[in-house]
């Protein structure tokens, strides 16, 4: 067993146990995921965040799901990484690059009291086409498709935001019970990598309001990347307009998501630091 240092962290309810790997080593992540995630037994979280120094960018993150599985991407986890490096003194720039499972990432940090108060990062360019999201279909675009899960019909468009989404919109999403059809998308064997879905109402042509079940984690608060997946999914349904900055509520608050016409995706949001300790690993 050894001592580690840590922060807890969360971007608007998707809350992230964080490890600076410049000072700490954590020997397997998998399993340290799984342990510090638990809620009863660990100190509680949507998973595990390890912020290491890379030879391409200015940081590096490799982030691993509650179930110890390793994530390619996480937005809310890229905003709060770009408030601890800047309020730990890891960095003093207030434009930074970080390095992901699904390539570089670039952060603007807004600062107030000298503390970072919002980040926006250029989410890059969302995948369309099933077979790079994955999705085992053969169209050139997956947008409204009909696919019967657990016995009903959805109409589902897929989006990659680095990771894969499946976003369906209707109205009532408040009364569904993500615990039990959530499984049922994640697992469906339209998806080899399994899929984050989520659940979408439409408010007005400039708001969104979404619940996610995400993949190896289960329902969180919020998704950085479902709220942006969620935004390219309404553009491509014409339900908003590519170039206009939409609101998506989620259970742990709001975020401000524009889809270019080029196809990037810009996300801008707070990240809340909750408390640091140490834990026996």
């Amino acid at each position: 067993m050894i001592l580690i240092k840590f922060t807890k962290m969360h971007g608007i309810g998707n809350d992230y146990i964080y490890i600076n790997c410049f000072n700490e080593t954590v020997l397997n992540p998998n399993e340290t995921a799984i342990f510090v995630s638990d809620r009863r037994f660990g100190i509680g979280s949507d998973g595990l965040v390890l912020i290491m120094p890379s030879e391409i960018a200015d940081f590096k993150m490799r982030i691993f799901n509650a179930d110890g599985s390793e994530a390619m991407m996480c937005g809310n986890a890229t905003r709060c990484i770009g408030k601890y490096v800047y309020d730990k003194g890891l960095t003093d720039k207030e434009e930074i690059t970080l390095e992901t499972n699904s390539g570089i990432k670039h952060l603007k940090l807004f600062i107030k009291d000298n503390k970072v108060d919002a980040v926006e990062v250029d989410m890059s360019k969302a995948i369309l086409k099933p077979r790079d999201i994955p999705v085992d279909s053969d169209l050139d675009l997956f947008i409204s498709e009909p696919v019967e899960v657990n016995g009903a019909e959805y109409a589902i468009t897929c989006v990659s935001m680095g990771n894969p989404h499946a976003v369906i919109f209707m109205d009532g999403i408040d009364e569904l019970e993500l615990e039990k059809i959530g499984p049922y998308f994640e697992n469906h064997s339209l998806f080899p990598d399994r899929i984050n879905t989520e659940f979408v109402e439409i408010i007005d042509d400039k708001t969104l309001k979404m619940r996610v079940w995400e993949r190896g984690s289960g329902e969180t608060f919020a998704c950085g990347t479902g709220a942006c997946a969620t935004v390219v999914a309404a553009v491509l349904n014409k339900h908003c307009r590519a170039d206009e900055e939409i609101t998506v509520h989620l259970r742990g608050g709001d975020l401000k998501i524009t889809y270019k016409s080029d196809g990037t995706v810009m996300m801008t949001g707070p990240a809340t630091h909750v408390f640091d300790g140490e834990i026996e690993i």
